[in-house]
């Protein structure tokens, strides 16, 4: 590539990592002008861009051959309308400036939760029916992913990663450790739950195979994980000891959870800025199932696999933690 390689989301955890690891070849988009400052300071050029706005005249923006879009809202609840303007109008945005740069390369990165249903789901492949999206979250990762596909003359590549952790991470296990601060976690199902964890650098590195592939996969689709299906009650159990935090667990039988969860939900609703309830029907399930993606596509045709186990990846997350 000739030009730029421009990272959409540059302030946020997986953004800034895909950003740093390509150093002087990146450009750096996002909105909060602190952690751009940030970035600046490591020698890597950022535009202050807000989505799903136009792109703004940065003469940064002119030599741009790649995009890596990672921006948009990520959680288990809120306002469709967030989700809407900030997954799928903001990917609108990052298309029509793609077009208008004839860029080489859009690496997309969409999310497993949209083949989320409350069941066990074991081994998903990327062209497995899609069941009605869950949530708000899951609807606007379905409707960019067809804005994504839909761009013929973009040459794209969207990747579905599942739950990234690492150093920097300030959503998946800082979440968990919250709420194992505040109560007892929910045993679900005897504890049967499972589910694949990626650490950020394999996520990274799918992202520069993906910009690197040839033209002959362009619009294909990944699924990224860790590849290894882990129990719940051990992903937690390892986190709460090495942040150390007692870990309680309580027998809950799924079904009065789920209705007490939904009855949440239907009041949240109800509230101003629709503020995440105490417990949602998506975290339950994640909980209670037993979840993996089949990533024999992604290791066949970009030759990439994960490097890095759960238990090394915590450790270099707590270490790294421990130094900042």
């Amino acid at each position: 590539m000739s030009g730029q390689v421009l990272v959409t989301g540059a302030t946020g955890f997986l953004g800034r990592a895909v950003v740093m690891r390509l150093g002087s070849k990146g450009i750096g988009q996002g909105r909060d002008s602190e952690r751009l400052e940030e970035i600046r300071k490591l020698g890597i050029p950022a535009v202050s861009w807000n989505l799903p706005d136009r792109a703004p005249p940065d003469p940064l923006l002119n030599n741009i051959s790649a995009i890596v879009h990672c921006a948009g809202l990520s959680a288990p609840f809120g306002p469709r309308q967030a989700f809407l303007k900030a997954n799928v109008l903001g990917t609108k945005a990052v298309l029509d400036f793609a077009r208008r740069q004839a860029v080489s390369r859009l690496v997309f990165i969409s999310s497993p939760s949209i083949y989320f249903t409350l069941a066990d789901q074991l081994n998903v492949n990327e062209d497995m029916t899609l069941p009605l999206p869950f949530n708000a979250y899951a609807e606007s990762k379905v409707l960019a992913e067809r804005l994504v596909r839909s761009a013929n003359e973009i040459d794209s590549i969207i990747l579905r990663p599942r739950g990234i952790y690492g150093p920097d991470d300030n959503a998946l296990l800082p979440r968990l450790l919250r709420i194992a601060q505040a109560r007892a976690l929910p045993r679900l199902r005897k504890g049967r739950a499972r589910i694949d964890l990626t650490f950020v650098e394999d996520v990274v590195d799918a992202v520069l195979a993906a910009l690197g592939t040839g033209p002959a996969n362009r619009h294909q689709v990944f699924n990224i994980s860790g590849g290894e299906a882990i129990p719940i009650q051990h992903i937690a159990e390892e986190v709460c000891k090495r942040a150390g935090i007692h870990l309680r667990w309580r027998d809950t039988p799924l079904g009065p959870a789920m209705f007490v969860a939904r009855a949440l939900e239907i009041v949240a609703r109800c509230r101003p800025q629709q503020p995440e309830p105490m417990v949602t029907r998506y975290a339950l399930g994640l909980f209670a199932f037993e979840q993996s993606l089949d990533i024999t596509r992604v290791q066949n045709t970009l030759g990439w696999s994960p490097k890095v186990c759960f238990s090394d990846g915590l450790d270099l997350t707590f270490s790294m933690r421990k130094r900042t």
